[in-house]
């Protein structure tokens, strides 16, 4: 063997030839164009119950996820319960059928499966991925989990002690302030989109095992759900399967919600919630923004992208690489079935809070002027050149086509969206910018020390400055009592 000491030079002689062959870095590299995305085409089943299938076959790994879409969300929150619809997804995969929380989990493991719940607005999503040689047994706990959970009262209390805790929390956390207090002040209270989806200590503590039976009963029903199904399965396949898992599913019609267009933002109104002592202040300037039925959609995701969008975004190169106020500012439209939020955010330095106002404002009214030529074609590759890479596994295939049950898109939508967003013009983002972004007609939110800021906060003149404390947004704290 030879000594390391005569190796490594022979390496380093035998790579002197190419050092020689030095790369050009007088420019970086050009972008070559958005890879376009061809997905499989889109298959629609139904089962004998009615229940609707979208199944798109992916053969490369022998892996299955199955997403079953419910329409039901915080939106369905009865008068007087709300938080009930996210409380009883929680608990959908505490025990169901013969397994308790603990012995279910333990089967889900076992089998190398993963299988969780999430609520939002509009659906309840329950998710199943699973290896193909165990998807029999993986379906039917998914089965289970949808369809017959238990409502343990004992998992009811753990779920209800949790709640609680994290509603304390809140108290302390000037983000989760706000995240409470931003819906509510752009949508108002009795606005299906303007309450917390956790609820609040009176709904949480109110809420009984009858009450989370009823609404299951009432809303999991086969005609008001859709089942996606992305792996390594053929319909014929899959088709048996899910119908020994899901085939003797049986009800009526589920109830239906109708989320009201809520009132635009008029003149600009400023809520300042006192957090003494925060090292940050929360920054929101919101209004309302537009449904995802839009056809402005796709320049509006380019408009936002060049305004806030992105790393490269005005508002972060402002805030964050300019001025160093924050580790990052942003913009987001929520695209929802009924008009969501158009918000522009940062956590700020607490002695920059009136500054960093003055920069938001500033960006918003900028973004109504012509962008430049490399601002429409960084922002548009942004959005281009990542969105193949959102379809890289099975479930974030599953994820993406829930889009289309949601939303109701045509099933070419994604192998059309690249060349979509590359024909978004300089004149529709300005357009899009003028039509929806008013700095003169804008929530502004502030959860902060309000000693050290509203003096500056006052000084810029927004508007009416509404005095808040955190109890006026949450409520006072809950008392948890080791019984609770």
């Amino acid at each position: 063997m030879k000594p390391a000491s005569r190796i490594l030079p022979a390496l380093f002689l035998a790579a002197a030839p190419l050092s020689a062959q030095q790369p050009d870095r007088s420019a970086p590299p050009a972008l070559g164009p958005a890879p376009s995305l061809s997905l499989p085409a889109l298959q629609r089943l139904e089962l004998s119950n009615g229940l609707r299938v979208v199944l798109m076959e992916k053969h490369d790994v022998p892996l299955v996820q199955a997403n079953l879409v419910v329409r039901v969300g915080t939106v369905h929150d009865p008068a007087g319960a709300v938080g009930l619809a996210d409380f009883t997804g929680a608990m959908l995969d505490e025990g169901a059928g013969e397994l308790d929380a603990l012995a279910l989990a333990d089967e889900i493991a076992f089998l190398g499966a993963e299988l969780g719940v999430g609520v939002d607005e509009h659906t309840t999503r329950i998710a199943l991925h699973t290896p193909l040689a165990k998807l029999d047994p993986a379906l039917g706990l998914m089965a289970d989990v949808a369809l017959r959970p238990r409502f343990d009262p004992e998992e009811l209390e753990r779920q209800r002690r949790n709640r609680l805790t994290t509603l304390l929390q809140w108290h302390d956390e000037p983000r989760a302030v706000m995240q409470v207090l931003f819906p509510r002040v752009l949508f108002g209270e009795v606005h299906p989109y303007g309450h917390s989806d956790l609820g609040s200590e009176a709904s949480i503590r109110a809420v009984s095992v009858d009450d989370m039976r009823a609404f299951h009963q009432r809303h999991f029903v086969p005609g008001n759900a859709v089942l996606v199904v992305v792996g390594d399965v053929t319909a014929a396949e899959v088709q048996p399967k899910l119908e020994s898992a899901f085939g003797g599913w049986r009800g009526g019609n589920a109830p239906a919600v109708s989320v009201p267009a809520a009132p635009q933002v008029a003149g600009r109104q400023v809520y300042l919630v006192d957090k003494p002592g925060a090292a940050q202040s929360e920054v929101v300037v919101a209004r309302i923004g537009v449904a995802r039925s839009t056809e402005d959609y796709y320049a509006l995701l380019v408009m936002n992208t060049i305004l806030g969008g992105s790393f490269a975004s005005r508002l972060n190169q402002k805030l964050r690489e300019e001025k160093q106020y924050t580790y990052g500012a942003r913009s987001s439209f929520l695209f929802r079935p009924a008009p969501g939020p158009f918000a522009a955010s940062a956590s700020v330095q607490t002695d920059v809070t009136d500054s960093s106002l003055v920069e938001f404002m500033n960006e918003l009214r900028a973004i109504r002027e012509p962008v430049t030529d490399e601002e429409l074609t960084r922002a548009r590759n942004f959005v281009a050149l990542r969105f193949p890479g959102s379809f890289q596994s099975v479930a974030q295939i599953a994820d993406r086509l829930e889009d289309l049950v949601v939303y109701g898109l045509p099933d070419d939508y994604f192998n059309q969206y690249v060349q979509r967003i590359l024909a978004v013009t300089k004149a529709d983002v300005q357009r899009v910018a003028e039509k929806y972004i008013d700095a003169d007609n804008v929530a502004i939110m502030v959860v902060g020390d309000r000693e050290r800021v509203e003096a500056g906060i006052r000084a810029l003149n927004l508007g009416p400055v509404h005095l808040m404390s955190i109890q006026d947004v949450l409520g006072s704290p809950p008392v948890i009592e080791s019984s609770d």
